[in-house]
């Protein structure tokens, strides 16, 4: 819906320009925390705050694909372990509602170090719609290891830095209107045993198995009696997503992590933020 929405918002101004921030693995409640920071740098901005759910399961690959690609995972059944064609998808969606290829920019891998490449890509004056993918949150979140209150710490000191900032002054100084959002949350998460399947599972998350035979998928469900079978309305049929028990994730038994991939609220209800400059 996110493509949609922003296309949407160009049909009532021809001139204007809109960036999409994707702020990978962005909880609503770390974005609380993100907000504060930017808050204390930024003095001349406002927040027109609304939120939006991820796809089940909620996965980099499904739902950050399906933000940029503007369509449900069924349509894109040939890259739905990877986001290796995000940047297609996203051109195409942009080229169907009548933008030129040099007029698009997609960008991922960022989040710190230097802007400049960003800023250099960003001053073409063609350019008209940017979606840019910040993946630090998500590296933080896959390195955490003192759970939600580490997790909070951290993105908090990455907001506190310069980059988010600095990016968001960029884009407003050069015209765009700036949306931020999140492909899903994350939720810290206690190990329920991880399933012995060997080479039989397609995907090996730690919220969520993912199968391409129905037996296959039923035969893990019986050795994990709470987890659930997602049906494949909006997935590819022969995408089969187990879903671990609510609070659970498929490792060591005890062992407690911060991950994604299920149907918690955390995990699915993300923030999807306007950034504009106060009048």
């Amino acid at each position: 819906h996110l493509p949609r929405f922003l296309a949407r918002q160009m049909e009532d101004n021809s001139n204007s320009k809109i960036a999409m921030i994707v702020v990978d693995g962005l909880a609503l409640d770390q974005w609380l925390i993100v907000r504060e920071k930017l808050a204390s740098k930024l003095h001349d901005i406002q927040f027109r705050e609304q939120a939006v759910f991820a796809w089940v399961p909620s996965i980099t690959s499904v739902s950050r694909q399906a933000a940029f690609a503007g369509k449900a995972p069924i349509f894109f059944p040939g890259s739905i372990h990877t986001t290796d064609k995000e940047e297609a998808l996203w051109s195409q969606f942009w080229v169907d509602n009548g933008l030129k290829p040099n007029e698009i920019v997609y960008m991922k891998g960022l989040g710190e170090g230097s802007i400049e490449t960003v800023s250099e890509i960003l001053s073409h004056p063609k350019v008209r719609v940017a979606g840019l993918v910040l993946d630090k949150v998500d590296k933080i979140m896959h390195g955490m290891e003192m759970g939600t209150a580490g997790m909070h710490n951290q993105v908090g000191q990455w907001a506190g830095k310069p980059y988010l900032s600095t990016l968001l002054d960029l884009l407003l100084d050069r015209g765009f209107q700036v949306f931020l959002t999140s492909d899903h949350g994350n939720i810290e998460a206690e190990g329920c045993g991880s399933p012995s399947e060997g080479a039989i599972a397609d995907m090996k998350g730690q919220r969520v198995r993912i199968y391409s035979d129905v037996s296959l998928r039923s035969k893990i469900k019986e050795l994990f009696s709470t987890s659930l079978e997602w049906n494949t309305i909006g997935l590819p049929e022969n995408y089969l997503p187990l879903l671990a028990p609510a609070r659970h994730a498929f490792i060591q038994k005890k062992k407690r992590i911060v991950c994604h991939g299920g149907i918690s609220i955390e995990e699915l209800i993300v923030p999807f933020i306007q950034i504009e400059r106060t009048k």
